[in-house]
């Protein structure tokens, strides 16, 4: 049997009072439930649990001494610990006084010190510069004798101290009297002038050997020299040797300034300065004479190569531009770069807006012209006359055809590719115009493009072309007219959209935010209107052409026997080929109608198309007198003719229509049922005496006294 210590021992898990006890049963002898080896005995089992529990006392009082005995302990050691922190802090603070005493000792030393420091230097800087003094005065009497006896002179290794020499006695000898100076001052010029040439051959070999640290010694002792500028130049032209190898002069420049900013900055105390005399060098030379011959070459022989010319160099000349910003050449290197710029092509720019609208002119004339050659046609002359003038206001106001209709045999003279290349051509000159012009000139010039391209492309060529078109309309009563004045709108209407694109693209950022674009907006309003002026007188007479071509169909082709047959019993019910023809005839129209226009102005034309179409009929059936089998054709008809009246897509003239049908019941019901008919939803309103006419059409109008129905 285990003892309770033993039992805790062997117990891995968390305690749990059950199970302890179902371990202890199991364990005893006699005591397991189900039974086993030994029957089950209660009362060993009670034994062992009684004896259990005096162990489990005496296990509980050994802990709970032992626990406090370690209480103890901790108390003990915690107050020990406590009288050792507190003797550490005591000794930290010790420490801390000792240390701030060592702080004033050490910051009155220093203190010491430097004072002594002062001393000695007060003390050895006029002992300094009497040394110097007396070495000059030496340096001084050797130029009075003439003669130069001192190795610093006669050394070339000792060039950088010699000059440093000659520069103070130079200073010295402009400070004597004149006529004590005047050999003297003689003698070191002389001296001066040799180490300056000799510093400066110096650094030209250095450069060669591409030795930055002699290039720097040596630039540092020529920076007191008056040839230190020549010094530069010196660099900077032997730096261009060899960089221009290229056809592109403006990668060279860039390559060229990248690789030399590096090297000024190394070898110059001050690069920004080097650096802008080497680009100002670069572009009063090297571009100046670059941009002077291509442009020089053409600008009398091919004026458009010189604008595309200018247009580049300008163009590539700024790029070049933007990239110098990234090198330090000052505080105001923007405006340096902007007058150099200008030096360049401030001569070219001033005539550029003049040469741009004197191209811009004879070149849209001439793509025009060629236009005309190549349809064998001779440009009229556009009306400037007062009699022109005088007819075109008559025409407009009156419709009326004055003079003889031009055969144009189908052809617009309107052409999209013209109108593709002068709208190219003029984007050109916008983009040309938007890089050249002075910000302050930029509106106006871009406005003086504009008025070109309207007088080239709207006036000369799709003004024209509504006047040609309009000429060649012909008369309302003309027999099988070929209606080519569609095919004009439709195309000026696609010109337009492109004319309006450039406009609204090119145009408008150029002048949106001053006052020309009020005179832009109101010239395209002006011209527009121009044009819709034409647009409709000619759409206006062609639709008077549609309809006389249908009333031509039903005078011909209509027979006062259609409606009155000879032969009652034996007719077929069926629309006539009168109005199978104009039927045919109209749904070709309204094609062409719909190829022909877009957006509103479809329902506003084939609006107009219709109504007059339904005018036609109307006042067609009017002509004849009804039997009542004609009577029934008539119905037929005007069924057909809705039919076509469907096309229109158009509410109003599928009402008016609808309603030509329900007049047309009229020539067939019964006379008792007129009344009634009349009052019927689509004829309720109508005019009285529009339905009594319709009525008098029928045969047996006086026979059957029909009117007393309408008294």
């Amino acid at each position: 049997i285990l003892t309770p210590g033993q039992l805790f021992i062997s117990c891995s898990e968390p305690f749990d009072a059950d199970e302890y006890i179902e371990r202890l049963a199991w364990r005893t002898p006699g005591g397991g439930s189900k039974g086993g080896a030994e029957a089950f005995d209660p009362k060993r089992l009670l034994e062992e649990f009684e004896n259990h529990i005096e162990e489990l006392k005496h296990l509980d009082e050994k802990i709970q001494r032992r626990v406090e005995k370690l209480e103890h302990q901790c108390h003990r050691e915690a107050k020990e610990f406590a009288h050792k922190v507190q003797d550490l802090q005591r000794s930290n603070q010790v420490a801390f006084q000792h240390f701030q005493e060592l702080d004033e000792h050490i910051s009155y030393v220093a203190t010491k010190v430097c004072h002594l420091g002062d001393q000695l230097e007060g003390v050895n800087t006029p002992r300094q510069r009497a040394v110097e003094a007396q070495r000059l005065m030496t340096y001084f009497n050797e130029f009075l004798d003439g003669e130069l006896r001192s190795d610093v002179f006669n050394n070339p290794e000792k060039i950088k101290e010699a000059a440093d020499i000659i520069q103070k006695l130079h200073l010295i000898a402009q400070e004597l009297p004149f006529d004590r100076q005047l050999n003297l001052l003689s003698v070191c010029l002389g001296k001066y002038h040799d180490l300056e040439r000799q510093l400066i051959q110096e650094f030209t070999a250095a450069q060669r050997r591409g030795e930055i640290g002699r290039m720097q010694e040596v630039a540092a002792v020529l920076l007191h020299f008056k040839g230190y500028a020549h010094c530069v130049d010196v660099y900077i032209k032997q730096c261009q040797e060899g960089a221009y190898m290229r056809s592109d002069v403006f990668e060279d420049t860039a390559l060229l300034c990248q690789r030399v900013n590096k090297q000024v900055g190394e070898v110059f105390q001050s690069p920004e300065t080097v650096m802008t005399k080497l680009i100002q060098n670069i572009f009063e030379n090297k571009l100046q004479a670059h941009v002077k011959e291509k442009l020089d070459e053409t600008r009398r022989s091919d004026v458009e190569q010189y604008l595309k010319n200018l247009y580049d160099l300008y163009t590539r000349t700024t790029a070049l531009a933007s990239k110098l910003t990234e090198f330090n050449l000052g505080s105001d290197k923007h405006t340096f770069l902007s007058k150099l710029i200008k030096n360049i092509f401030s001569t070219y720019l001033e005539s550029y807006i003049e040469m741009e609208k004197d191209y811009l002119r004879t070149r849209s004339a001439m793509i025009l012209q060629r236009y005309y050659d190549s349809k064998n046609h001779q440009k009229r002359p556009q009306g400037g006359g007062s009699i022109q003038e005088l007819k075109e206001r008559i025409r407009q106001r009156t419709n009326l055809p004055l003079g003889p209709s031009i055969d144009t045999h189908g052809e617009t003279f309107l052409s999209q590719e013209v109108v593709v290349n002068l709208l190219q051509e003029t984007r050109h000159a916008f983009e040309r115009c938007n890089r050249l012009s002075d910000p302050s000139d930029l509106p106006k010039n871009a406005f003086s493009i504009f008025l070109l391209l309207v007088e080239h492309l709207c006036m000369d060529h799709i003004d024209y072309a509504l006047e040609i078109g309009l000429s060649a309309i012909p008369s309302a009563d003309a027999k099988n007219a070929n209606l080519y004045f569609l095919d004009v709108v439709q195309q000026a209407n696609t010109i337009f959209h492109l004319f309006d694109k450039q406009f609204n693209d090119h145009l408008m950022p150029l002048i949106s935010s001053s006052p020309k674009l009020t005179e832009c907006l109101h010239k395209k309003k002006e011209v527009i209107e121009q044009m819709e002026v034409k647009l409709d007188t000619g759409i206006d007479r062609t639709l008077n052409c549609m309809v006389g071509q249908m009333k031509h169909i039903l005078a011909t082709e209509q027979k006062k026997t259609d409606f009155r047959p000879e032969d009652e019993n034996n007719v077929m019910i069926q629309c006539t080929a009168a109005c199978s023809k104009v039927c045919v005839y109209v749904s070709r129209q309204v094609e062409r109608v719909r190829k022909s226009m877009d957006g509103k102005n479809v329902d506003t034309v084939l609006t107009e198309l219709g109504v007059r179409f339904h005018r036609l009929i109307h006042e067609h059936l009017q002509q004849y007198s009804y039997s009542s089998m004609g009577g029934m054709l008539a119905i037929c008809d005007v069924a057909e003719y809705r039919k076509s009246a469907k096309d229109f897509r158009v509410p109003l003239v599928l009402q008016l229509f609808d309603t030509l049908h329900a007049l047309c019941n009229l020539l067939v019901v019964a006379p008792d049922n007129l009344k009634q008919v009349c009052s019927g939803e689509q004829l309720t309103n109508l005019d009285r005496n529009l339905l009594h006419a319709f009525v008098q059409l029928r045969v047996d109008y006086r026979q059957a006294r029909l009117g007393r129905h309408f008294s």
